[in-house]
């Protein structure tokens, strides 16, 4: 696989001056000495307007040469955040998945912006920042901790990282680091758009043909292919059929109910219930414990998105992971039922919605597991 073209200059060493320099239009830009502020603020500078597309001046004095007080850095202002994020973005004691997201994105904007003045980090920064992620994070690790090749970012996930970053001086806002202006400023940057940006496009999630779930469904163990079966069945999310115990299902009626106490959008006052019909029932019997408390399922949710891709390429088929059955299933559901089955079985209303057709929903989910499920 070729390297994927660098469109942003790097802030690299001249050992033989001691300075640090860049690489633009053909010919070396030096910023000072290296490592210092001065370096890294000239350095931000040059990159913004390149990526904006404007005209620069090398030789022009650069802001950090001004005298009058500069403020909190970025860097300052990102560990700010990163305190607040250590305590806000956590559930059930554990960080959530925002953390090592916050980190990728802070990860770049520190490399390029650090050292510069949070006041003077606008939308030309931004979107200088932007097209590094486009190009894909230099210093990403895999699970291990080993490095990774570079790989591009998709234009969805560059959009959520820029959010990300906004949410980074919001906060500095909010404690009176930098003023409102500076937030204001980053608004007015809109978001990558399908087939006008040259960023990366995902492939769009789609129901998940007959035929590949049956080929994978012969490659792995029959925990995963239960798992595969009962996502099926109920719509549910792989997470939410892995924090299942024996004492959380209602077995009382004919459809079994989970009242999901922890879930995706539970800190949005959300409710969660996952209902099982009687073919579900049937899988989740052979994993039913003595103890109410224990795992249904021994498995984590990489673990089981991991057998699914692996057994796709030994196949020979196109890939596909455990969120896409969820798919699947509510394609079927939407056809055999309508779209407000589909909304009362995967949990798509708004908080307001579950408020106001609560008692609708649950009926609705019901009738929709003994007919599906």
């Amino acid at each position: 696989m070729a390297r994927p073209k660098q469109t942003i200059p790097s802030y690299q060493h001249h050992k033989a001056t001691g300075q640090a320099r860049t690489y633009i239009n053909g010919q070396d830009v030096y910023l000072g000495p290296w490592g210092s502020p001065e370096s890294r603020i000239k350095y931000g500078e040059l990159v913004s307007r390149l990526a904006a597309g404007l005209p620069f001046d090398p030789m022009a004095k650069s802001e950090a040469d001004s005298e009058s007080e500069s403020g909190p850095s970025v860097s300052e202002i990102c560990l700010a955040f990163w305190k607040h994020a250590e305590t806000h973005y956590i559930k059930n004691g554990k960080p959530t998945s925002e953390i090592p997201c916050f980190r990728s994105c802070i990860r770049i904007l520190i490399e390029m912006y650090g050292m510069t003045p949070a006041k003077d980090f606008g939308p030309l920064a931004l979107k200088a920042v932007r097209s590094k992620m486009v190009e894909g994070d230099p210093h990403a690790k895999d699970s291990s901790g080993k490095p990774r090749p570079r790989k591009p970012w998709a234009r969805v996930n560059v959009n959520v990282q820029v959010g990300r970053i906004r949410r980074i001086f919001k906060n500095a806002v909010e404690n009176e680091m930098i003023d409102v202006s500076v937030l204001n400023s980053l608004q007015t940057v809109a978001p990558l758009l399908a087939g006008r940006t040259e960023a990366h496009e995902n492939a769009p999630r789609h129901a998940v043909d007959q035929d590949n779930i049956e080929t994978v469904r012969e490659l792995v163990r029959p925990l995963v292919r239960d798992l595969i079966d009962v996502q099926l069945k109920t719509g549910a999310r792989s997470g939410e059929l892995l924090m299942l115990t024996t004492g959380m299902i209602d077995r009382t009626g004919r459809v079994w109910k989970a009242a999901l106490v922890d879930h995706k959008c539970v800190h949005h006052g959300q409710r969660r219930i996952l209902h099982f019909g009687p073919q579900a029932q049937l899988i989740l019997e052979k994993y039913l414990s003595v103890d109410p408390n224990k795992p249904l399922f021994s498995i984590t949710r990489t673990a089981y998105c991991r057998a699914i891709t692996r057994a796709c390429e030994k196949a020979g088929i196109d890939r596909w992971t455990p969120h896409w059955l969820r798919h699947t299933y509510c394609t079927r559901v939407r056809e055999q039922c309508g779209i407000e089955a589909v909304q009362a079985v995967a949990g798509h209303s708004t908080s307001e919605m579950t408020d106001h057709y609560s008692s609708k929903m649950d009926k609705l989910a019901a009738q929709t597991a003994a007919m599906v499920g």
